[in-house]
């Protein structure tokens, strides 16, 4: 019985997904997954990319995120993606698979840059989810807040950073750092993001020196 629960449930969501409008649209318009249109709301919200920028995307695969920047930024911008898995490769995008927090990632990162700063940095992470509330959250805050500050170790003074966040225990904190450390922050919810899901995008712009 409790097999054929799970099946009905996968079959529930696997139709759900499909009659999404928003996988549908991704279909259609080329992109990788219905998440390019989440940075493509905020982005026409805010105007956070702009040609000629180098961003960097931590959380990249499948490559949404970066996908949408590239076209954003063009040729002579430049898109950096991380993950720990891997990405199938896309134009004008440098991929680097490895974890950002180790050291040779981190090198791999220093030589793509070639000593520029960062104008943008976007993260899309989320964490492996358990079921069990609390500890999902404690780990989606540590995600954010390790995005954080890689943030401010590599933006440029003036720069943006995007990050997706979970109200729920941390929230506040990293809220509060983010504002002492960007002229403004706002938290977004892109028409695109599910109703159910908890996610939400704090937008921290105007990184301070």
């Amino acid at each position: 019985m409790l097999i054929m629960a799970r099946s009905k449930s996968s079959r529930a969501w696997l139709q759900e997904h499909f009659d999404d409008h928003w996988v549908q649209q991704a279909r259609a318009q080329g992109w990788r997954s219905r998440a390019a249109f989440k940075l493509q709301q905020l982005d026409q919200r805010l105007r956070l990319l702009r040609p000629g920028q180098l961003v960097v995307d931590l959380g990249a695969a499948p490559g949404s995120w970066s996908q949408y920047a590239s076209t954003v930024v063009g040729r002579s911008g430049r898109v950096i993606a991380l993950d720990l898995l891997a990405m199938e490769p896309l134009p004008e995008v440098t991929f680097i698979q490895g974890d950002f927090r180790e050291s040779d990632v981190l090198q791999a990162l220093q030589a793509a840059l070639k000593g520029r700063a960062v104008d943008v940095v976007l993260s899309d992470m989320a964490p492996n989810i358990s079921g069990v509330r609390s500890v999902d959250q404690t780990q989606a805050m540590y995600l954010a807040e390790l995005a954080l500050d890689f943030a401010r170790e590599q933006l440029t003074p003036g720069g943006h950073w995007v990050c997706k966040v979970f109200q729920g225990e941390g929230f506040d904190a990293l809220l509060q750092q983010a504002r002492s450390e960007f002229a403004q922050v706002r938290m977004h919810k892109p028409e695109s993001s599910r109703d159910r899901s908890r996610e939400q995008y704090m937008v921290a712009t105007g990184l301070l020196q």
